[in-house]
């Protein structure tokens, strides 16, 4: 399987990762949305938007409808936004989502946070560089099931909506240039566009930037460690987007970053959980075991419990492992110490923190919550304004 990559160059500026480069034409086709107005927020750049799913006001209202429909899952008991709630910065306290027929999937639900500068979707799939390609997963992924759309249903679900003179005119105004415009195409680029809509960058920190705000001692401290080369925070968690997975207009493609973090270390070989293994589950290469993307930290004091199957409760539990090196499991099925683990991030050896210097971290990351961003009527449920 060919595989394409993206890593994010450039340099810390005041906090800040500037990153400088052209887009591969190859990998990438954008457009200047002269449509939408993006707005976005200081130190934020223009993102990569598929060239044949421009971003328009129709379009994006009616993704806004859409990720709140019960009816566009299988038995219309689920939507969108049942595993990503606004409050909770998009995700759904679980440590793993429940799909529409009760099933759990492997994996926490990931926080839709300036999803348009993402990389790559979900938390361990290379191969997932766009919105449009990774909604394909929740709706009609059948192991596990999500929203639980499938062949024998999936004209049934169309014909809710052709039903509703809501959608007939939504869809209109969005794909004008389509004759039958209520389409399963059509539904993934309207939800994508409005996710792409789904844009942080106001929480404390950012004000703190632009001269707006002060931040107390603790939280100085704890930005000073995580810009710096004893807590190596910055390294996955870098740039406008606190991730090493952003992209946008001019930036650079070259190798797109995946990390094991020491979580595991089953029997002392290296392993993940069976099903839950990370980018290893496509590859199949060894060193690939136990990988997973560093998620945004945007709001992240609001998105517990953490890492890809919610196994980390809170934010001091996230901290000590970190500053332990890895996780050691002592009893159980999963017994290993995850510190020892062959695979594991060179990074992750080197960080050694008091627990004032994880509490001064963690006050830090508190300031990056975004509550315009969680309370924006904008993004709430339309069928309840």
């Amino acid at each position: 399987m060919r595989r394409r990559f993206l890593h994010c160059v450039g340099i810390l500026l005041s906090g800040m990762l500037i990153v400088t480069g052209t887009v591969d034409a190859t990998a990438a086709e954008t457009v200047e949305q002269s449509a939408w107005p993006w707005q976005l927020p200081a130190g934020f750049l223009l993102p990569v938007v598929p060239a044949d799913n421009p971003m328009t006001p129709a379009k994006v209202e009616l993704g806004h409808y859409l990720f709140y429909e019960k009816r566009l899952s299988g038995n219309g008991t689920m939507m969108c936004a049942s595993c990503h709630v606004q409050r909770l910065a998009f995700t759904d306290a679980r440590r793993v989502s429940r799909g529409s027929t009760g099933e759990l999937t492997a994996r926490s639900s990931q926080a839709l946070v300036n999803v348009a500068w993402n990389a790559s979707y979900t938390w361990a799939n290379p191969s997932l560089l766009s919105l449009e390609s990774q909604m394909s997963v929740p709706l009609f992924g059948e192991n596990p099931v999500e929203m639980g759309v499938n062949d024998s249903n999936k004209q049934q679900v169309l014909q809710r909506l052709q039903r509703d003179a809501r959608y007939r005119r939504l869809f209109r105004q969005s794909f004008p240039q389509d004759g039958e415009p209520i389409s399963w195409r059509n539904i993934i680029r309207a939800i994508a566009s409005f996710e792409r809509s789904m844009v942080s960058g106001r929480s404390r920190y950012d004000q703190y930037l632009q001269g707006n705000a002060r931040l107390s001692a603790a939280e100085q401290r704890g930005k000073q460690l995580f810009f710096g080369e004893k807590a190596e925070c910055f390294h996955c968690h870098g740039g406008f987007n606190f991730s090493d997975q952003t992209v946008y207009v001019r930036s650079r493609l070259e190798e797109m970053l995946f990390h094991n973090t020491g979580l595991y270390n089953m029997g002392g070989s290296g392993a993940f959980p069976e099903g839950n293994r990370g980018v290893y589950e496509l590859t199949g290469v060894a060193e690939d075991m136990g990988k997973f993307r560093a998620p945004s930290l945007r709001n992240i004091a609001v998105t517990a419990p953490y890492m890809h199957d919610g196994s980390l409760k809170d934010l001091p539990a996230v901290l000590a492992f970190y500053a332990a090196g890895g996780r050691n499991i002592r009893y159980g099925r999963y017994q290993g110490d995850g510190r020892l683990n062959p695979f594991k991030s060179e990074l992750i050896g080197n960080i050694a923190l008091s627990r004032q210097e994880q509490q001064d971290i963690i006050a830090f990351l508190h300031t990056l919550t975004d509550d315009s961003f969680i309370r924006n009527p904008a993004l709430a449920d339309p069928f309840r304004r």
